[in-house]
């Protein structure tokens, strides 16, 4: 990952244009490896420029953040994106909630799945996944319940980590029986 940011020091320093696709490759090499906060620095570059930012921009930054464990950086993020009218998808909710399951964070985690469906984005596996994993690690188990109940209510598959992150959230909240 170092070799990738040193290439693109040298790209910025030579007479090559730096586009958005060269600041997003640069940006997913560091999510890649949870440097977020060289995320933020190429972000902040990027943005200053005139270059119209998309998703991509955003989403590389806020799993950066994620990866780092920076649940609030990541919302700040999600939140500019709204801000500047750039379309979320289902990439963008999956690394915010992840983020937010991964800094403990449940109710966010839950706000940003219920707002899913006003922003015209379909919840799935991993979305649904991660904000049960939440709920579970907040000692939520009558959340994550609900949210396991809704899964096998709609066409979003169950995967074996909603059904764990369920199971652990009522060994959490000694429930065990509503996990048999």
């Amino acid at each position: 990952w170092e070799t990738a940011l040193q290439l693109f020091s040298v790209t910025a320093q030579s007479k090559v244009e730096l586009d958005v696709a060269i600041f997003n490759a640069a940006i997913s090499t560091c999510e890649k490896v949870a440097e977020w906060t060289k995320a933020m620095q190429l972000f902040s570059v990027i943005a200053a420029s005139e270059v119209e930012l998309g998703a991509i921009t955003y989403n590389a930054v806020i799993s950066a953040c994620e990866k780092g464990g920076e649940w609030e950086k990541a919302l700040l993020i999600f939140r500019l994106m709204a801000q500047n009218l750039v379309q979320s998808d289902a990439i963008t909710f999956n690394a915010a909630i992840s983020a937010c399951e991964k800094g403990h964070a449940w109710q966010k985690a839950l706000e940003l799945y219920s707002v899913m469906p006003q922003r015209v984005v379909k919840s799935h596996t991993i979305s649904c996944s991660a904000t049960i994993s939440a709920c579970e690690k907040g000692g939520e188990w009558e959340k994550a319940l609900q949210l396991l109940s809704e899964m096998v209510e709609t066409t979003i598959d169950v995967d074996a980590i909603a059904f764990s992150a369920a199971i652990r959230a009522c060994e959490r909240g000694n429930q065990w029986e509503k996990a048999l």
